[in-house]
């Protein structure tokens, strides 16, 4: 849709995290008018460091704020809101569940209900996450099945998605849910995260760390597919009949994290440096995948980039990253 973003008010809660640095990006080179809540102030995150907050509105708030969430909402003339903002690490979850608990089901609907009661937002995506699914007996998932959530990241995510469902069937709020891949790209500063754990190992002459016995099986997405599909989302949802629904975000390239490893120990040229392999990972989903068809069919969205061109470009960004900290 020809300048549709431009001049557009829009909402990135989580703006400082991994995806919400990457969408922010996407929208101030879109010349939308950016708001961003921030709860704590990151000095690493790309948003601060390359210095995106000169290009946009800050409001520093933390997304359990009612009253805060919906004056930026109000007063900023809201439009479209992409909620990102979410405790997103599995390990923190399963030690401090009531945490994110917290964050992500009451900050859910406090954002839902801020929206609700403005009454001026267009479009919401809402960010979920495969994990939603929990564990099924059938691969790829797809978004007919059910939300079967059992450890606290999964089921806080499951809340999430399930939250936004009611908040349209009860009120009709035009929201949509994504339910990703895992990401991969620069600017992940969660070093226990595979990808960028893996990068800075071998930057430091050190074996890589695979906490799983290697064979679980995920699907990656590179960081800028995931943000451009976002927006992609919210487009469509003004000249479709899709607000209330779910969607799959994936490339649907599938691997163990064995291979995954692998594949960046060989494109960094240090297949010396042989993963250790700690068959320690507990409360998680062994093996997880998706099916994107009906974003490709409905929102005529597909990837940009392959497994190879995305892990190339992230690994340039964790090389310069890595000589300047």
């Amino acid at each position: 849709m020809t300048n549709y973003w431009e001049n557009r008010n829009v909402l990135v809660t989580g703006c400082t995290g991994f995806l919400g640095s990457w969408l922010c990006e996407e929208l101030i080179n879109a010349k939308a008018n950016v708001v961003g809540i921030i709860r704590d102030w990151v000095p690493k995150s790309r948003l601060l460091s390359e210095n995106m907050t000169s290009s946009m509105t800050s409001v520093r708030a933390p997304i359990e704020d009612l009253s805060a969430i919906e004056r930026t909402i109000n007063e900023y003339e809201i439009e479209t809101v992409f909620h990102l903002a979410a405790q997103t690490i599995v390990g923190t979850a399963n030690r401090d569940p009531v945490g994110t608990f917290e964050t992500n089901i009451k900050g859910t609907w406090n954002l839902l209900e801020a929206c609700r009661r403005i009454g001026s937002v267009k479009n919401i995506v809402v960010a979920s996450s495969d994990k939603a699914y929990g564990i099924q007996e059938n691969l790829p998932y797809d978004e007919t099945m059910n939300l079967n959530g059992n450890f606290p990241y999964d089921v806080s995510k499951a809340c999430t998605d399930l939250l936004a469902q009611s908040y349209y069937a009860s009120f009709e709020l035009p929201v949509c849910i994504t339910r990703c891949a895992n990401f991969y790209g620069g600017g992940d500063l969660n070093f226990n995260r595979l990808v960028p754990g893996t990068i800075m190992s071998l930057l430091r002459g050190e074996n890589p760390i695979i906490r799983s016995d290697g064979s679980y099986i995920r699907d990656y997405l590179y960081i800028k597919d995931a943000a451009r599909a976002c927006m992609k989302l919210a487009e469509k949802m003004e000249t479709s009949e899709i607000k209330g629904e779910a969607f799959n975000i994936s490339s649907e390239v599938r691997c163990r994290a064995d291979e995954l490893v692998h594949h960046i120990t060989t494109i960094m040229g240090l297949e010396n440096l042989q993963p250790i392999i700690q068959n320690q990972a507990s409360r998680e989903i062994p093996h997880q995948y998706l099916s994107s068809k009906k974003s490709m069919d409905l929102l005529e969205w597909k990837p940009a980039y392959s497994l190879e061109q995305g892990l190339i470009e992230t690994i340039y960004w964790y090389e310069k990253f890595y000589k300047e900290n």
